[in-house]
């Protein structure tokens, strides 16, 4: 196969998604659901949810914990928070299935995984959401790993899903070592692509996004702070806002990995090159994408 294709602004200005116009209203963006984590990491669906804003979605709905539900609530105000039955570990429980599919028949885009620390239960929710009808479904962190459990009923989504695993989870998710896939990442990422039907985002200092038929993408920029707690749950959250707006699984990806590196960029020029925070990357989202839009590359 072809070598990936580097991911530039230049590339990104050609490739756009689609236009809103300056009349459309929120509907017209699009809605996206956010599955919420447990209280340990609840912060995860703070990021998460505001990073699919920041990327142009129009409207945000979030499955909560039931117990999470009224504080999740008022730390979104943007949101509509739906409670949820959950486990005793206050993780949501596989019976808010029901919930979240009735939920999903009203969204364009969502995302499972974020913050999330059982990986039985998470894979558990998000096999079950990909074997229905529904929309893009982008699959990180334990949600990933679960879907190695079984990847025959993962593959029956149709090609909505996009995942997006570090090297460690791709590991766990190609039943393999950490080594085997730093060796050939790209290889890698096109076998989980191809088993699982769906676009991979391999995360780490290059970022390769895969399609199921193999054609590849690499992104090369971004800033070594960008290693740092939550800053892919900003990822995971801005790819499904692109998606919500109507772009395909690989373009959301490509679009969301590009914006995610540059907000990276500028705050390492403006804070240092380490030392910021991911809550500190939602602010820049925005005006990557509006200023790659509006203009095309610098």
């Amino acid at each position: 196969m072809s070598a990936p294709t580097e991911i530039t602004g230049e590339l990104l200005a050609g490739w756009r998604p689609p236009r809103i116009d300056g009349d459309s209203d929120k509907e017209a963006r699009g809605r996206v659901l956010v599955l919420a984590a447990g209280a340990q990491v609840a912060g995860a669906t703070l990021l998460t949810a505001v990073a699919a804003l920041r990327a142009g979605a129009g409207k945000l709905q979030v499955c909560a914990p039931a117990s999470l539900a009224t504080a999740l609530a008022l730390a979104l105000p943007e949101a509509r928070v739906m409670p949820a039955p959950e486990t005793v570990t206050g993780e949501l429980a596989p019976q808010a299935s029901q919930a979240i599919g009735e939920a999903l028949g009203r969204c364009d885009a969502a995302v499972i995984g974020p913050g999330m620390l059982d990986e039985g239960l998470a894979g558990e929710l998000a096999l079950r959401l990909a074997a229905a009808e529904g929309p893009v479904l982008v699959v990180d962190a334990a949600a990933v790993v679960g879907l190695a459990r079984d990847p025959g009923r993962a593959a029956a989504h149709g090609g909505r899903l996009v995942l997006t695993p570090h090297l460690g989870e791709m590991a766990a998710l190609s039943g393999c070592a950490k080594g085997e896939v730093e060796a050939d990442p790209l290889a890698a990422a096109r076998t989980a692509a191809a088993r699982f039907q769906a676009v991979v985002a391999l995360k780490g200092a290059d970022t390769l996004i895969v399609t199921p038929q193999g054609q590849a993408w690499r992104h090369r920029g971004g800033a070594v702070g960008l290693a740092t707690s939550g800053s892919g749950d900003v990822l995971a959250g801005a790819i499904a806002g692109l998606a919500a707006r109507g772009a395909s699984p690989a373009q959301a990806a490509a679009w969301g990995v590009f914006a995610h590196g540059q907000a990276g960029v500028r705050l390492a020029a403006r804070v240092g090159r380490l030392g910021f925070l991911a809550r500190e990357l939602l602010d820049e989202i925005a005006p990557v994408l509006n200023d790659l839009e509006a203009h095309g590359p610098a």
